[in-house]
């Protein structure tokens, strides 16, 4: 029974690995709106938090990673707000969710096999692998500017 515990709160350590959240998610969104802005005006935190009906100081815990990881960048005073630092297109959504989420894994042995005694004679971990390059090839795959022409299809224009 104890073993059996043991493998249970491993397996569910390791699931959660792969589980985008709320942060991931809002950040995609966050993104979004600031590129539908086309990049010429700053765009308030208070401004896109109405927009998304997310909260603004959970906007302003989700831009402090991506400003670091210089994704977007602040413009002070009247008129302020973010930016992106580059052109929609040479944004994926993969680049904006690894921020946010760290690895996209759905077990650390995918991408370390370090972490386990038993990766190179265990057969399972090809699955794994094999999981985290499907995730990783839609993911990297799909830029901002998709995500962009995509919304304007859905609004009809």
């Amino acid at each position: 029974m104890i073993e059996n515990r043991f493998l249970y709160s491993v397996f569910c350590e390791e699931a959660e690995l792969m589980k985008i959240s709320t942060r991931g998610r809002y950040a995609l969104r966050l993104m979004l709106d600031i590129a539908l802005t086309g990049g010429e005006t700053p765009v308030s935190l208070r401004d896109v938090a109405q927009r998304q009906d997310i909260s603004d100081k959970y906007l302003e815990q989700i831009i402090t990673p991506l400003s670091r990881a210089g994704l977007v960048r602040s413009v002070r005073g009247a008129g302020g707000g973010y930016l992106l630092t580059k052109s929609p297109e040479e944004y994926t959504v993969g680049e904006i969710l690894r921020v946010l989420e760290g690895s996209l894994a759905p077990v650390s042995c995918a991408e370390d096999k370090d972490c386990c005694g038993r990766a190179e004679a265990c057969v399972t971990v090809e699955v794994w692998q094999q999981i985290m390059a499907a995730v990783s090839g839609v993911v990297d795959h799909i830029t901002l500017a998709d995500l962009v022409k995509r919304y304007y299809e859905k609004q009809g224009q």
